[in-house]
């Protein structure tokens, strides 16, 4: 990139979201450029898992085929391992600095599309990141059914604990939630969750015992030891935004942009596409879809065209 080039559209991430818009509004003959920190949340798992024709593949290389396949288009251009550190809107569109600590070039498109993804922070539990993404995980859509009918934990200090646990008890008959000290399963839940065998530990978490990843058993402070086969935890997420400069759009309680059904912000050419817009977290495949949606949209605004996506 040139220190200053002009694209259609800027879309900042390069996780699903991202790239299918890239692909997608690349056929449409649009000039984009994709920026992407190359950090990817689901960095830490071995397999995904619910995508078409892509069921079990490693996440870095769904990503490498689709950028892969995105060389085809001589108007698309990814950069790597490089971020927007900060966005403007003008008259004429956005104008984007990027770079990796300090500005490189800048670029100026009239769309700008928010595939960031989002920023996860995992409970304070001791050595928890040893077994996350091999035999813990954040996504029972994606993940149960490879751990259906174990032992199975949810770990997590959120008010939507005992949600969760309705949810995973659908793969197994034998699923224990732990607070690890947070006050967050009210006493009618946990009848509730007793009711359909789901066991409550409310004491804080010491250590997670297993080996080369694969998690055995929880320790309590209350000296308590859980026999586990895998489970699932559940992180806190953040919309990462902070590089808008003067931009607003408008987001929901939990920080998550807020758009129309068609992935536009109420900031004229600003879309978001993926996890970072409401309602969160989603699997690969629909965040992809989400990514293909936008960029029909985009191209369709781009000509004043009502759409009917």
């Amino acid at each position: 990139m040139t220190e200053t080039a002009e694209y259609d559209v800027l879309i900042i991430g390069g996780g699903p979201a991202g790239l299918s818009a890239a692909l997608n509004l690349g056929r449409a003959r649009s000039r984009v450029l994709v920026i992407d920190a190359d950090r990817p949340r689901n960095a830490a798992t071995l397999l995904s898992h619910g995508f078409l024709t892509r069921d079990g593949i490693p996440p870095h290389e769904l990503r490498r085929l689709a950028r892969e396949e995105l060389t085809a288009y001589p108007n698309v251009e990814v950069r790597s391992r490089v971020r927007v550190l900060s966005l403007r809107q003008t008259d004429a569109g956005f104008t984007a600095d990027i770079g990796r600590r300090d500005p490189s070039g800048t670029a100026t498109a009239s769309a700008v599309v928010l595939a960031t993804g989002l920023r996860e922070t995992l409970p304070d539990v001791p050595n928890l990141r040893g077994y996350y993404g091999i035999s813990l995980f954040s996504c029972a859509a994606c993940d149960a059914w490879e751990l259906q009918d174990r032992r199975l934990a949810l770990i997590g200090e959120s008010a939507d604990l005992a949600d969760r646990a309705r949810l995973i008890a659908r793969w197994t008959e034998s699923l224990t939630v732990f607070t690890n000290g947070a006050d967050v399963v009210t006493a009618g839940e946990q009848v509730e969750l007793a009711a359909i065998g789901v066991a409550v530990q409310r004491h804080p978490i010491t250590e997670l015992v297993g080996e080369r990843g694969r998690i055995e058993a929880i320790r309590l402070a209350d000296g308590t030891s859980v026999a586990i086969d895998g489970g699932f935890v559940r992180p806190e997420w953040e919309t990462e935004l902070s590089f808008l400069d003067g931009i607003h759009p408008a987001v929901d309680d939990a920080g998550n942009l807020l758009t129309d059904r068609s992935g536009r912000t109420d900031i004229p050419g600003l879309y978001a596409a993926g996890d970072a817009a409401t309602p969160g977290p989603q699997q690969l495949i629909v965040a992809a879809g989400a990514g293909a949606r936008v960029a029909a949209v985009i191209v369709h605004d781009s000509v004043g065209v009502a759409t009917a996506h």
